[in-house]
């Protein structure tokens, strides 16, 4: 190559990586060009295999305390045994077409019924179908992906399977780059919780890009950066070591450039994600997401499920903040057993009091060494809160124990307009900046337009307001627990709020407490002020 290669992404996990370009489909050719050769049998091995690997990958995960990235893998076992791509694929090769190509055909069609449902985060599952396509015709093929390169790499991929990610993780990978996908992707989500650096919606041409080259990923730029320059590489690595701040160097008590004090916690799905945010400085756990381990679930989980889970991870939290949120089962994360449901969502547990009650006892139950509390999440009413309340109540009573307190999130913009309202019934609040953002501004949460910085619009901030005001006047705490809270361009408008309470993905916990260190809570109100337009 005579000069630098540049590829465009929309940036889903920031960071820079530096290493050599990976390309894992690089043998995808030969998969789909034996004409014929496998049998139905082998067919059906080959969905069985990759059901079976992504099974046990999902498996070691859990028992790692890797509860999230398990729960996404899983998804990817459970459609590799799924007759609704299964059928097709032996249907066709029954009517003569070539084994590699009936199974890629087959997940097209299922593809391109997934994107075309209503819900986005259902038609995200599109992307999930294709990667374990493209996994039956590697394995058809007897070669699959070429192995990773020695060192450092960054893997580039036609569609990023999130299993790729977890076991190239410590294998070298410095980031990845999918010409499918987008932010709300199971992938994106692993990548962000790993800390690695990945473009989503890339250039096709990025296919092309030569293996073994050395490259550049910089998501603040957008863009791949292939056989640069040498000073070009030298900047790039600079630039990488600054922006990673040892957790170390996080002070033990995080206060503003002019002294406010500053609670710092961390959002988490595992063990391993709380040691993470523990180790780089956080308080204790501002969201521990409950739903992720049972997206798979075939139906409410036990106690027992329950405690299983959270033992681990609220082991790690004695003596410290544990916001521990129901089962928030909507979106991308409905499991098969409400997938038909009119219901799901807060709604759905609502009317499964049951489950209710075996989540608030498994919850009391592996929280008794910390400071608990309980968040209700898309809270819409207050019938909502007080049948929370009431079934908390019980199950405190049975297990001979204080109710912990109970908070909602604040992430429905009617909710939030009438904060006053729910500040007499409640706790505290959490504001979930994600869906706000989306709901305020009229755009789906994987509208590729989406991102954390859209809370630093007028009408966000104005509603963001509101619930901080509420919270005084009622003289509960409030905290931002949605990626907007790690935003540099957001943040030190929270804090011009009054936000003075943060959760922020465990990764980013040391940056977050640096430039929290940084802000003038003075300048800070000014300039959230002049951005209402006050």
């Amino acid at each position: 190559m005579t000069a630098a290669a540049r590829y465009r992404g929309q940036p889903v996990s920031e960071g820079i990586g530096l290493g050599e370009i990976y390309q894992a489909d690089a043998h995808r050719g030969a998969a789909q060009g034996r004409q014929g050769q496998p049998t139905e049998d082998d067919i059906r091995d080959a969905f069985a295999a990759v059901a079976g690997d992504r099974a046990a990958l999902a498996d070691r995960l859990r028992a790692r305390g890797q509860h999230e990235q398990a729960g996404i893998v899983e998804i990817g076992a459970l459609i590799a045994a799924d007759p609704a791509l299964v059928k097709p694929a032996l249907e066709a090769v029954r009517a003569g077409a070539d084994a590699a190509t009936a199974v890629l055909e087959a997940a097209a069609a299922q593809a391109a019924l997934l994107a075309a449902l209503p819900d986005p985060d259902l038609a995200q599952r599109a992307g999930d179908v294709r990667q374990v396509a493209t996994a039956v015709a590697d394995y058809l093929s007897g070669r699959g992906a070429p192995p990773p390169p020695p060192g450092r790499f960054i893997l580039v991929r036609r569609e990023v399977d999130p299993a790729d990610l977890i076991r190239l993780a410590e294998d070298g990978l410095a980031g990845a780059v999918s010409v499918g996908g987008g932010a709300s992707s199971h992938a994106a989500i692993i990548a962000r919780g790993l800390g690695v650096p990945m473009l989503a919606g890339a250039d096709p041409a990025v296919l092309a890009a030569a293996a073994g080259y050395s490259a550049i990923l910089d998501t603040g730029a957008g863009e791949l950066v292939v056989d640069p320059a040498a000073a070009e590489l030298e900047a790039a690595r600079a630039a990488s070591t600054a922006a990673k701040i040892p957790a170390s160097r996080t002070p033990a008590e995080i206060r503003t450039a002019d002294g406010e004090p500053v609670t710092l916690l961390c959002n988490v799905a595992s063990a391993a994600e709380t040691r993470l945010g523990l180790s780089g400085g956080a308080a204790g756990v501002g969201l521990l997401r409950t739903e992720i381990p049972f997206t798979g679930a075939s139906g409410w989980p036990s106690q027992a499920d329950h405690l299983a889970q959270l033992t681990p991870i609220l082991a790690l939290l004695a003596g410290r903040p544990a916001v521990v949120r129901l089962l928030d089962f909507s979106g991308d994360k409905i499991p098969p057993f409400l997938d038909r449901q009119a219901r799901d969502g807060l709604e759905a547990l609502l009317g499964a009091p049951g489950a209710l009650r075996d989540q608030l006892s498994a919850i009391l139950q592996a929280g008794r060494g910390s400071r608990l509390a309980v968040l209700v999440p898309m809270v819409r009413s207050l019938d909502e809160v007080t049948a929370v309340r009431a079934v908390l109540a019980k199950a405190a009573a049975a297990a001979g124990a204080r109710p912990p307190e109970l908070g909602i999130m604040v992430e429905v913009a009617a909710t939030a307009a009438a904060a006053a309202d729910f500040a007499s019934e409640v706790d505290f609040f959490s504001i979930g900046t994600n869906d706000l953002s989306s709901e305020v501004l009229g755009l789906d949460r994987a509208d590729p337009g989406t991102r954390p910085g859209l809370a630093a619009d007028p009408r966000v901030l104005d509603l963001i307001e509101r619930v901080v005001q509420a919270a005084r006047h009622a003289g509960i705490s409030v905290s931002v627990c949605g990626d907007a809270a790690a935003d540099p361009d957001v943040l030190p408008l929270l804090i011009g709020l009054g936000v003075r309470t943060l959760s922020v993905g465990a990764a980013r916990v040391p940056h977050v407490a640096h430039q929290i260190a940084a802000t003038d809570t003075k300048s800070a109100a000014t300039q959230a002020a002049g951005r209402i337009g006050r």
